[in-house]
C-alpha cells in the first residue's frame, strides 16, 4: 500500500513537472501541498497554489517570489528558470502544556499574533494593508451556562500599515485609512471535529472529501500532527469551518476564493480540539459592491478584495468563569500592550519592511495637529519572543488580572501602615497632654 502511494505520488510530480509548473511539495514526504500562498517582490498576494501543489501564474516581472505554507519554513524563489519542484520544510512548533487546576477550569482562553496581508482594488486605486495584531479568544467548554465567550479574534492591539497607489503609480503611505476592507476579523475558530474515518488509528494518511464542485477537505496525517485544508466555496456544507461569515454568503458579496487551513498538534485519538490548534490561515478574494462592511463613498464603483492572515497561537489556559469575565471587562483600548512575535514567524519580506519603515517615518505629530496622536500606531516596536507562559502572564499583567494578589497586599500594608500611623499619632498627642 504504501509502495503504491509512493508511486502515485512521483506519478502525481512527473505530471505537473512535464507540463513546465513547477510544484511546492513536502520535503519529507515529496507529497504535494495544496493552497501554498505566494507573495510576489511587492509582498504582495499573488495567487495560491492549486490543489496538486502547481504554482499559480506569475509574471516574471513579480519574481522574486516567496512561498509560504502554515507549518513549513517559507521558500524565496529567484526565478521559474529550471525549477520543477520546490521543497518545503516542516516547522516544528512547540507550546507549552495546559494543565487543568481543577473542576472550575472550564473556560478555555487563547491568545494569538495575526499577521494580516489585505489589497483593495478598484478601476483606478489600490491600497494595500499590512498589519499585526494581538488578539484573543475565549471558548466555554460546556454548551450550558450563561458566559458564551467568543470564537472570533478579540482584537488587544494592533499596528496597520497602509500604502496608497493611483493609477498613475503614484503612492502614499498612512497608518491610518477610512475604508475598513478587511476580513481578518471574522475568521476564527471551530469547535472540536472528528477526523475523518479513514484516519483512524493509522499513523499516517491522507483523505479527500470531495464538494459539489471540486474537493472541499483535504486531510493530512503525519504522526500526532494533523493538517486539514478547506475550500469553502466548494460546497455549502464547508461553510460550518467560518461560521461567522455564513451570512455573508446570502448578501450581495461574491466570493471568488476562500480556502482555510489549519494545523493540529499532539492528537491523541480521533478528535481534534480547540485545545489542539496550532495555527491557521486563510485566503479569502471578494469581489461586490458591499456594504455596511466597507464604509465606502462611493457605492457604485467595483472593487476587489483580497486578504490574506496568518495566526500563531502563542498560548493556551484553562479558567474559571470568574478569570474569564474579568478578561471579558478589560478594556484593551485603554492599555498600552505589546505586540508579542513568535519565534517561528517568518522575517518579514523587504518591500513590507520598507513599508513599515515609511509608515514609521510620517511625522504623525505634524499631520494630526487638531487631534492627539495615537502614539500605539506610530512604530512597529515588537518583540521577538519564544512561544511560553511568560508571553501571557506579560498580557495578563497589562490587563490588571495578575494585580489581585498584588492589590490584596497593597491593602494588606496599607492598614498595617496606618495603624502604625495610628498608633503613633496617638503616642504623640499624649507626649503634648504629658507636658
Amino acid at each position: 500500500m504504501v509502495r503504491l502511494s509512493l508511486i502515485f505520488l512521483v506519478l502525481v510530480l512527473f505530471s505537473v513537472t512535464a507540463k513546465g509548473e513547477a510544484v511546492v511539495a513536502d520535503s519529507m514526504s515529496h507529497r504535494p501541498l495544496p493552497n501554498a500562498s505566494v507573495f510576489d517582490r511587492h509582498g504582495k498576494l499573488s495567487g495560491s497554489c492549486r490543489s496538486d501543489g502547481r504554482l499559480p501564474y506569475i509574471p516574471a516581472a513579480d519574481y522574486p517570489v516567496t512561498i509560504r505554507y502554515m507549518g513549513f519554513k517559507e521558500h524565496v524563489l529567484p526565478n521559474a528558470a529550471g525549477v520543477d519542484t520546490i521543497f518545503l520544510q516542516e516547522l516544528i512548533t512547540e507550546l507549552p502544556e495546559v494543565v487543568i487546576e481543577s473542576r472550575q477550569h472550564k473556560l478555555l482562553h487563547i491568545l494569538a499574533y495575526v499577521r494580516e496581508y489585505s489589497t483593495l482594488s478598484t478601476y483606478t486605486d489600490t491600497v494595500f494593508l499590512f498589519r499585526e495584531k494581538m488578539v484573543d479568544y475565549m471558548l466555554p467548554s460546556e454548551k450550558k451556562g450563561r458566559f458564551k465567550g467568543w470564537t472570533s479574534p478579540r482584537v488587544i492591539t494592533s499596528k496597520s500599515y497602509y500604502r496608497f497607489t493611483d493609477a498613475e503609480g503614484l503612492d502614499s503611505v498612512s497608518d491610518r485609512c477610512s475604508h475598513h476592507f478587511s476580513w481578518a476579523d471574522w475568521v476564527g475558530i471551530v469547535s472540536a471535529v472528528k477526523l475523518p474515518p479513514s484516519l483512524y488509528g493509522i499513523e499516517n494518511g491522507t483523505d479527500t472529501i470531495k464538494g459539489k464542485y471540486s474537493p472541499t477537505e483535504t486531510w493530512v496525517k503525519n504522526g500526532d500532527r494533523v493538517t486539514l485544508d478547506v475550500n469553502v466555496m466548494a460546497d455549502t456544507a464547508s461553510r460550518k469551518w467560518v461560521p461567522n461569515l455564513s451570512l455573508f454568503f446570502r448578501d450581495d458579496v461574491d466570493f471568488e476564493q476562500f480556502k482555510v487551513r489549519f494545523n493540529y498538534d499532539n492528537i491523541v485519538g480521533d478528535i481534534l480540539s480547540p485545545i489542539d490548534l496550532t495555527c491557521y490561515s486563510f485566503n479569502i478574494e471578494s469581489n461586490g459592491r458591499g456594504h455596511g462592511l466597507f464604509r465606502f463613498n462611493r457605492h457604485d464603483e467595483p472593487f476587489f478584495v483580497s486578504s490574506y492572515a496568518e495566526v500563531y497561537i502563542i498560548d493556551k489556559e484553562y479558567i474559571t468563569l470568574k478569570e474569564a469575565k474579568k478578561w471579558d471587562r478589560r478594556d484593551a483600548g485603554n492599555a498600552e500592550i505589546e505586540i508579542f512575535e513568535p519565534a517561528e514567524a517568518p522575517d518579514l519580506q523587504p518591500a513590507v519592511r520598507l513599508l513599515v519603515d515609511r509608515v514609521n517615518a510620517v511625522d504623525h505629530d505634524l499631520v494630526r495637529l487638531d487631534f492627539t496622536p495615537d502614539k500605539r500606531l506610530a512604530g512597529r516596536k515588537i518583540k521577538k519572543m519564544n512561544i511560553g507562559q511568560r508571553v501571557l502572564n506579560r498580557v495578563k499583567q497589562m490587563f490588571g488580572i495578575d494585580h489581585v494578589n498584588a492589590e490584596r497586599k497593597w491593602r494588606r500594608q496599607w492598614n498595617d501602615f496606618s495603624k502604625k500611623q495610628s498608633q503613633r499619632n496617638n503616642r504623640t498627642a499624649d507626649e503634648e497632654q504629658s507636658r
